[in-house]
């Protein structure tokens, strides 16, 4: 236990370096002194420095930690449940709904008369809201449906029928839209970690609270399901609560982020799989919070790359997540020879 104690505290402080590493990133140079003070006393030798640390750059870092933890534990969540190592946060079909519900704000809506001039009905926070309805409506069905599929791969094969259907509207609508939607649409489905206020964070913020708390509640059921369900019911084990409770985490967890920072490919599919091989455990007691500190630091590293360091630009964040992490995991599965699940 102290052993475990003093290895998750080395690790949140390789999470406060990446921190720290992540902030001090991006087309203006600043100081590390200056981040320093600027973080820890809110003033700096530059007026200018002060309000990108404090309104740009650690917003994008806490949103990136909240990103990489809740994709984290959504992947691991769906992984244990269905006993499927392929199986990630997007599994239900949540990131095609939230996908269909900005294409129908941003695509369909030319069928209604309002263009892309109409800025209102374009702003950040009706994406937001598009995003966050096309998700709601998916995670219901998934509910519903569940009520009456009792069989967990029954279940999945749902999801990802839910998810081609979703995505054949996406493409009908993307076919019939004019190169600006098209095009805004191609943007917000490549990502984003930046642009967040500090009042979207902190709403990002306590939907992610309220799926981790919840993810605690699964531990031991979790632990159970994985020698069999016959085993889990034998330990009194309430499987169709604890079917509501994961697919109720998951949607609330993949559903907020993709509605506040788009589609993030890799990190829930993945992250279980590298924390597994770095433990040799399946322990949920131990994989939460391992899965929660390897997503947030894994997502750091990745937008720390994608700032594209002594350069102006900046590269998608869904396509470094994607690039790098990737062979990442080839490589560690190539390397073990087997996933440990």
């Amino acid at each position: 236990m102290r052993k475990n104690l003093l290895l998750f505290i080395g690790v949140f402080g390789i999470l406060l370096v990446f921190v720290l590493i992540n902030i001090s990133l991006g087309s203006v140079d600043i100081p590390i002194k200056e981040l320093f003070k600027a973080v820890f006393t809110g003033e700096s030798s530059q007026e200018t420095w002060t309000y990108i640390v404090l309104e740009y750059r650690l917003p994008k870092a806490v949103t990136a930690i909240i990103v990489g933890s809740g994709l984290g534990i959504s992947g691991l969540l769906m992984q244990t449940f269905f006993r499927n190592p392929l199986a990630g946060p997007y599994v239900l079909g949540l990131s095609s709904g939230a996908g269909l519900g900005v294409a129908l704000l941003l695509m369909g809506s030319g069928l209604l008369g309002v263009g892309l001039g109409n800025s209102l009905w374009f702003s950040k926070t009706s994406i937001i809201i598009a995003s966050s309805v096309g998700s709601f409506l998916v995670m219901l069905s998934i509910l519903l449906t569940s009520l009456k599929i009792k069989d967990s791969m029954a279940l999945l094969i749902i999801g990802l029928m839910f998810a081609s259907l979703t995505g054949a509207i996406v493409n009908v609508l993307s076919y019939f839209s004019t190169s600006d939607e098209l095009q805004q649409f191609v943007f917000w489905s490549l990502g984003s970690l930046g642009d967040l206020s500090w009042i979207e964070v902190g709403i990002l913020a306590a939907f992610w609270l309220s799926g981790l708390a919840l993810s605690l509640i699964l531990i031991k059921p979790l632990d159970a399901i994985l020698i069999g369900e016959p085993y889990a019911k034998s330990l009194g084990v309430n499987l169709k609560t604890m079917r509501y409770l994961t697919i109720l985490v998951t949607s609330v967890l993949t559903g907020s982020i993709t509605a506040f920072a788009g589609p993030i490919a890799f990190i829930g599919l993945a992250i279980p799989h590298l924390v597994r091989l770095a433990l040799k455990t399946n322990k949920h007691i131990l994989m939460i919070p391992s899965v929660c500190l390897g997503g947030a630091i894994i997502m750091l590293i990745c937008d720390s790359i994608s700032q594209l360091p002594g350069l102006d630009s900046t590269l998608p964040i869904n396509a470094v997540t994607s690039f790098f992490g990737a062979p990442i995991v080839i490589w560690l599965i190539l390397r073990s020879r087997k996933l440990n699940f």
